[in-house]
């Protein structure tokens, strides 16, 4: 697995043109709320954020710049008929610095789980 991964970070570092490298998205399906209930509806409406998706590529997309990257804005994914998830859309969509802190710190034992070689930092 490391060196499958090593093999992606140096297409990356060696890309002739790094704007036309795919793009990587981070999308939380099972944040939940506090009555412990899903916020998002379901696998059926991934669609709708897929939308969202395409539209940043197109630079239509509604936009809000956060220290993880760029988040879809509150209206910029279509809830229509979907009941209730207007509401819930602050919460989605949030941003919590605390939880990425924490989020790091495991995402900081990952080469762990792999077995040698790991990619280093700097692909090599």
């Amino acid at each position: 697995m490391g060196d499958y991964f090593g093999h992606w970070v140096s297409i990356g570092r060696n890309a002739p043109v790094p704007a036309n490298l795919p793009k990587i998205y981070n999308v939380n399906w099972f944040r939940k709320g506090p009555d412990n209930k899903f916020l998002w509806p379901g696998y059926g409406d991934n669609i709708r954020v897929l939308k969202w998706i395409f539209e940043t590529l197109e630079g239509t997309a509604e936009v809000v710049e956060t220290p993880i990257g760029l988040v879809p804005g509150k209206n910029a994914i279509d809830v229509s008929g979907l009941p209730d998830v207007a509401a819930k859309m602050d919460k989605i969509l949030e941003v919590n610095p605390q939880e990425w802190l924490s989020e790091c710190d495991l995402i900081a034992e990952t080469p762990g789980y792999f077995r040698e070689p790991a990619p280093s930092r700097n692909g090599e």
